[in-house]
């Protein structure tokens, strides 16, 4: 069950939302607690043990925590704790992975490969394993303080707003909130508002241009023409962003529905004029718990030059890791690193002094080729794409132009995409000012899309359209599966 499901939207969310306002303060969080039991269990029958499990563990190591005496003590805690999550999340994630190229190494040797190793992957184990993560840690270094009641923990760990997509909430940013929230009808209105927001990303943009992302690649490299190749990997950045924050975007509406107050995680990256400032806007959540968690640890910034790019490359090949298990994540992350540790040599200097939109165009070039190896499946296949790309593979007679996988719904949702993107309401301000100060009444004048009536409008057609498409189902894809 996702948030964009006819079963979420129509019968999910309003007997959770009714049960939750109808019992007494101190029930609320022991509901919750079920209802989103029941929300992992919907798809994860067996799986929801495993999250059992790794709630139980971190508990108790919390106990264990605040009981320890000595250093050592802590340390060989903290140990056992991280150990468990990273073989929790190693076993599921990883184990196939391993197995499969053990045994290609095995077999370039001479020797008999291994049996396949065939695990289902508990949707949500990167997100929720990371948090239970940062509950330990925390704790640890003295940030938190040990949650001795098991519900208000396993809530922190299941709450089902984010548990299966995220964003990674940090424990010491909800702590209080989970032993005391209020819900205010203005709270609750700005959580539904957002939720519609999100649900419109997710709908009318990302599935959209996620199909014609998937009609693209579907096609081989070979009977591509650049255009439409550079089309296709265009309309691939712009779901999963609109995917990634439209998903981030419903769970903070529907954390401020309930009281909570979840920090932002995405903030229009792709307008970022270096890979740094892309990483500081993109998926923040994440790439803060790796700099918080890895980086620092690391040395962060406080060691030699080398040392430094060494840190930044790890910390992305292991964050391209984290995405999936498979050699192209590992690649993307790895050109992540490699660009954000160039960042810190000259280039970065001359790259300061260029042109913004030069700067402008070399993040999106780098994103964008980088995305590739995100989002097509094998090595050979990612490779032939970014030829295509070079303009250098000639045409076939399977070719097609560009326009043939842009109907007009689909153009327009491009051009939308384009331009929502994009942080348009700084620019709107600075033209009203300039505008006003030749018409010094437009100042003094509500602006056009300011307005509550004008905004609600929007926001019932954009609700609309977006329940149009999840009752169609056409074409729904949650690309979480992969994570």
């Amino acid at each position: 069950m996702v948030f964009s499901s006819s079963a979420f939207l129509f019968f999910f969310l309003p007997l959770v939302l009714l049960g939750y306002f109808l019992l007494p303060g101190r029930l609320k969080n022991l509901f919750l607690l079920l209802a989103s039991l029941v929300f992992y269990a919907w798809g994860e029958v067996f799986y929801v043990l495993v999250m059992l499990a790794s709630i139980g563990v971190n508990y108790g190591s919390g106990l264990l925590l605040a009981r320890a005496g000595s250093p050592r003590g802590r340390r060989l805690v903290l140990g056992a704790a991280v150990a468990f999550n990273l073989g929790l999340l190693g076993w599921f994630k990883y184990g196939g992975f391993v197995v499969e190229n053990l045994s290609a190494a095995l077999t370039l040797g001479g020797l008999e490969a291994l049996p396949a190793l065939q695990l289902h992957l508990p949707i949500g184990i990167s997100f929720f394993t990371f948090q239970a993560m940062s509950y330990v840690i925390d704790l640890y270094r003295g940030e938190a303080e040990v949650q001795r009641n098991p519900v208000n923990l396993a809530l922190y760990i299941s709450l089902f707003p984010q548990l299966i997509a995220g964003p990674i909430v940090r424990y010491h940013d909800v702590a209080a909130q989970l032993r005391q929230r209020h819900v205010t009808l203005d709270g609750f209105a700005e959580g539904v508002r957002r939720f519609i927001i999100g649900l419109g990303k997710k709908m009318l943009l990302a599935n959209t241009l996620g199909e014609v992302a998937d009609q693209i690649m579907a096609v081989a490299p070979g009977d591509l023409s650049a255009p439409v190749a550079w089309l296709g990997i265009s309309c691939y950045a712009l779901q999963i962003y609109f995917d990634f924050s439209g998903y981030s975007d419903m769970a903070i509406g529907l954390g401020r529905m309930f009281g909570f107050h979840f920090l932002e995680n995405f903030n229009f990256p792709y307008v970022a004029t270096s890979m740094r400032g892309f990483w500081q806007r993109w998926h923040i959540s994440l790439s803060t718990w790796f700099r918080d968690y890895l980086y620092i640890p690391l040395g962060g910034s406080r060691v030699a030059p080398w040392r430094v790019m060494l840190n930044l490359w790890i910390v992305f090949l292991l964050c391209g890791l984290w995405h999936g298990a498979s050699w192209n994540f590992v690649l993307w992350g790895a050109l992540h690193g490699l660009f954000l540790a160039l960042e810190r040599t000259r280039f970065g200097l001359w790259l300061e002094r260029c042109w913004r939109p030069v700067r402008h165009l070399y993040v999106l070039g780098v994103v964008l080729v980088a995305w590739v190896f995100f989002r097509v499946e094998t090595l050979p296949e990612a490779l032939d794409y970014l030829w295509t790309m070079t303009g250098l593979g000639g045409v076939t007679a399977k070719t097609m132009a560009a326009g043939t996988y842009l109907p007009l719904e689909k153009k327009l949702m491009l051009v939308a995409g384009i331009a929502l993107a994009v942080p348009w309401a700084p620019g709107l301000a600075w033209l009203r000012e300039r505008l006003g100060r030749r018409c010094p009444v437009l100042l003094h004048t509500p602006p056009l899309w300011g307005t509550e009536t004008i905004q609600t409008l929007a926001l019932m057609g954009v609700l609309f359209l977006s329940l149009l498409h999840v009752a169609s189902a056409t074409y729904n894809p949650f690309i979480y599966f992969r994570f």
